[in-house]
């Protein structure tokens, strides 16, 4: 029998209203993200509709093959997260911070490679402003197309260093013995933080990556 107890917190009744409380309140969080991104997500459908082939041509200029190797990045990130969890209910405290510590690194590894790309799209003329070269047709709506693009995938990165820093900080306290298999909740909410950042890059890989090169 684990020799840990779960922490109450005075203002609340029991464990159980402590854990449901804390539950609703990252899915209130994750609400507001959601329409965040969506109206992101919503802006750049209209104006892809309305200039599909200036979008199409912006889109072929994106790295698909780093695109995807960072989707693994982020699905195999996902994966250790959840063994996290699960460890840490088992009482493996070591597993636990290794597997935090994994996802951390995978998630690092992602903003690398898209520093990478970040790198190749400025070298290429295509970063959105005074340095933006474009030789081809509709120059003003590809610009648009990069202008969206940078946005979006730029917040997601601002997401992804926070949920390292999340992480981190979760870590150091599964370290410390804060966090253990009676007392998970904080693990739990950085959990669902993290899988929320990975929806968020499917989403904006399918629509930036994939289905932008299509008219």
């Amino acid at each position: 029998m684990s020799n840990h107890r779960a922490i109450l917190y005075e203002h609340f009744s029991d464990i159980e209203q402590q854990r449901e409380t804390s539950a609703a309140g990252i899915w209130v969080f994750i609400a507001s993200e959601i329409m965040f991104f969506g109206a992101l997500i919503l802006a750049f459908s209209v104006y892809r509709f309305n200039y599909p082939q200036a979008f199409s041509e912006g889109a072929q200029q994106l790295n698909v093959v780093l695109g995807a190797i960072n989707t693994g990045v982020l699905f195999t990130s996902g994966l250790t997260m959840s063994l996290a969890a699960a460890a840490n209910k088992m009482g493996a405290r070591f597993l636990t911070l290794l597997l935090l510590l994994a996802t951390a690194v995978l998630g690092a590894a992602f903003l690398a490679i898209k520093a990478f790309e970040y790198h190749e799209d400025w070298i290429k003329g295509l970063f959105p402003g005074e340095s933006f070269h474009w030789t081809g047709s509709d120059s003003p709506q590809v610009q648009l197309f990069f202008l969206l693009y940078f946005i979006m995938t730029g917040f997601h990165a601002v997401h992804l260093i926070v949920g390292i820093g999340l992480i981190l900080v979760v870590a150091w306290l599964v370290l410390r013995g804060w966090i253990h298999e009676e007392h998970f909740m904080p693990l739990e909410v950085a959990g669902i933080y993290w899988h929320f950042v990975d929806m968020v890059w499917i989403f904006l890989f399918t629509l930036l990556y994939l289905l932008g090169g299509k008219v």
